[in-house]
């Protein structure tokens, strides 16, 4: 309900600004609709090459083409060819009615603010500056196309992760950062290149525009290529996991959890975006070492374990971390992955390290792997309560856990959200495919 609510508000939204905007600027120039035309078909043809996005969002470099348009002729023809593109795009993917929608409103409300803001700012469309040069139209319009371009930017990307974060029930700055983060850099650079792309058709037309967006297309496909093997290799170390926690019942789940409270416990010690991305994958695979085969009696095994069982466990931490090492892109992971049962007081295993010797992410994953432990029906207990949790953590404070983690953690709202009323919630997120951006 709180979807379609909004996807109403959204709907009704681009269809009020899309009336002031006629209103405001009724005039359509006959000689604008071959330039529309011709930039709705190279925007159509990215659109039709859409790449997928985390959390089952979809990307293009359509506003490439899309904004020059805007700058190109900055009145409600923009309006109607931007989102006339958008529409045939949404039917070629048959998507669904509610996603259909909202996708063509959202890009109508923003390409309508985007062209209100360039307007209020002073800016005109290029086609009536045809004999002008480049340093001149950037001196007298830049201003205005960069302040447009980024509400551009902002609205758009909010809205989309807004009704990601309904969907899902997560947060919509976090959607966004999932969303958008790994595409930002290319999206800031684009700016002075749709410029560029518009100011190339209105002086030397649509052939000269044509050959200019060829490669454009090709190096966003490139980039589209690498962020799908990005995809692609998250979804393999998934599929292993779950593989691995498929042997014993009891710790389900248990991996991808642990990396969501990991992820949280990261952002709480004011770790960069990076540092958290990969603490999230080395918690992820923390337990990858069970995989051998020497694990899968020990795992499958409902009473306590022998001094013999026990010393096999601990041989897990080394090696996931040996094995993590044979591949690349991995290898900044080991310390830790090897090091995630290590003590604060040098207490644990496998190497006997104390206090900051552990590496920090190997710090966060124990807290978080050992509170998922806490928090989750075992063979040999129920899962503990709030009160319980807390008097434990407490309790190993400078002990098992650093004690800086310990506070931060029992402080904080996140804290608070881990033990709802109606019974513990994990916070594992669940991935949408509804949203094309």
């Amino acid at each position: 309900m709180k979807v379609r609510s909004f996807v109403n508000v959204i709907c009704g939204a681009a269809l009020l600004s899309t009336i002031v905007l006629w209103r405001a600027v009724p005039h359509v120039a006959s000689d604008a609709i071959g330039p529309l035309v011709i930039l709705g078909c190279l925007a159509l043809t990215a659109e039709l090459l859409a790449f997928m996005l985390p959390r089952g969002a979809t990307g293009s470099v359509a506003f490439i083409p899309s904004m020059a348009a805007i700058l190109l002729v900055p009145d409600v023809g923009a309006v109607i060819s931007i989102a006339s593109v958008k529409l045939l795009g949404e039917l070629a993917a048959r998507r669904e009615k509610q996603r259909l929608v909202f996708n063509v409103s959202q890009q109508a409300l923003t390409v309508v603010v985007t062209v209100l803001l360039y307007r209020l700012l002073g800016g005109v469309g290029m086609l009536q500056l045809q004999d002008t040069g480049i340093r001149e139209l950037t001196l007298r319009l830049g201003a205005p196309a960069f302040v447009a371009f980024a509400g551009s930017f902002v609205l758009n990307t909010l809205v989309v992760s807004h009704v990601i974060a309904l969907s899902s029930g997560g947060r919509t700055l976090q959607v966004w950062r999932d969303v958008h983060f790994s595409t930002i850099g290319l999206d800031i650079l684009a700016t002075p290149l749709i410029f560029l792309f518009a100011w190339i058709y209105a002086r030397w037309g649509p052939i000269m525009a044509s050959a200019f967006w060829v490669p454009v297309l090709g190096i966003r496909q490139l980039h589209t290529t690498n962020l799908e093997l990005e995809q692609t290799n998250r979804e393999l170390l998934e599929l292993m996991i779950k593989s691995i926690e498929a042997r014993d019942p009891y710790t389900s789940g248990h991996s991808r959890r642990v990396k969501e409270y990991a992820i949280q416990i990261a952002r709480l010690m004011g770790l960069s975006s990076g540092e958290v991305e990969k603490i999230g994958i080395a918690a992820l695979l923390h337990d990858v070492g069970k995989i051998y085969d020497k694990y899968a009696p020990i795992l499958a095994k409902e009473a306590r374990l022998t001094p013999e069982e026990w010393a096999i466990i601990k041989e897990h931490p080394t090696d996931g971390a040996e094995l993590i090492a044979t591949m690349t892109r991995l290898r900044e992971l080991v310390p830790a992955v090897r090091h995630h049962h290590e003590n604060w007081d040098g207490t644990g295993y496998p190497h006997g390290l104390k206090g900051e010797e552990i590496p920090l992410a190997s710090r966060v994953i124990m807290f978080a792997d050992t509170f998922d432990a806490m928090t989750t029906k075992r063979p040999y207990r129920g899962p503990l309560d709030e009160a319980a949790v807390r008097s434990e953590l407490v309790r190993c404070r400078g002990k098992q856990f650093d004690p800086e983690i310990t506070d931060r953690l029992l402080t904080s709202d996140f804290w608070r959200t881990l033990f709802p009323p109606a019974g513990r919630r994990t916070p594992t997120p669940r991935f949408l495919s509804l949203i094309g951006s």
